[in-house]
């Protein structure tokens, strides 16, 4: 495996996420092998491979919706374990955005924004509302707050969950697939969204086949594949140098796709 590496410009930003030899089983299948990995404050990792690599799980277990056998997982100091108020302390602090948006149908748009804060931050509603509302108009939906799933397309509700996220105040964002269940004239107003989030310094980590926008937005390049990190580079080197024939075969093919 290549070693930790820190983008140039964040080397003197505290590391926020660690993983260190993390391996993760279902049953017999053995998912994620001695995961090592390191995020700084305001770094942009894209996490790429073909389907089934394990990209999933790994953004998954930072935040417990997976759950790790062996190594150790820290997150904003917090070490992740079976211990419910850690895994309460990091959900708190790491917002997901997932391939289908996970909405509630039958809320408001304003209302699935402000169900985090008010009952996981125990925010008062009209201060919930102001904060949701200012982040619908971020995301470039503020006029469909009072609409309901249902009435938005795909790339308006994905930016609802985008904004549902920020809502909460997270130090860092995960996105799993976010476009990739969305047609491609939707694709843009979403990796939008996230482009300017990334510019704005949100640490993110991002699991994603849009290799034109990793190219624009990453400091780090992860690729997996079978459960492994096979390369971990600066995406520019990445992109231009890759190392490893696998990573080679996988760009070649993605991005003369």
């Amino acid at each position: 495996m290549s070693q930790i590496h820190t983008a140039t410009h964040l080397a003197d930003n505290p590391v926020i996420i660690e993983m260190d030899g993390v391996n993760k089983w279902y049953d017999q299948f053995h998912v994620l092998k001695d995961i090592n990995l390191q995020v700084r404050q305001q770094e942009k990792v894209v996490i790429c491979g073909p389907s089934g690599s394990g990209k999933s799980t790994l953004i998954r277990t930072l935040n417990r919706l997976e759950e790790h056998q062996e190594g150790n997982i820290i997150v904003d100091g917090t070490t992740l374990t079976n211990d419910t108020k850690n895994i309460e302390v990091i959900r708190r602090e790491v917002g997901m955005v997932f391939q289908q948006f996970n909405l509630f149908p039958h809320l408001s748009i304003l209302d699935n924004v402000t169900i985090g804060p008010v009952w996981v931050r125990k925010m008062p509603r009209k201060q919930a509302e102001e904060i949701a509302y200012s982040f619908l108009e971020r995301v470039g939906i503020g006029e469909q707050a009072h609409k309901f799933p249902g009435q938005l397309s795909g790339g308006q509700q994905q930016r609802v969950a985008i904004a549902r996220a920020l809502a909460m105040q997270p130090k860092i964002m995960l996105f799993d697939e976010p476009t990739s269940a969305l047609d491609p004239e939707m694709i843009k107003e979403v990796l939008d969204v996230m482009r300017e989030l990334a510019d704005q310094g949100m640490t993110m980590i991002c699991v994603t086949h849009e290799m034109g926008f990793a190219r624009e937005v990453a400091d780090t390049m992860v690729f997996m594949d079978q459960g492994q990190i096979v390369e971990y580079a600066p995406a520019k080197e990445f992109f231009t140098n890759p190392r490893e024939e696998r990573c080679k075969a996988f760009l070649e093919q993605i991005l003369n796709h």
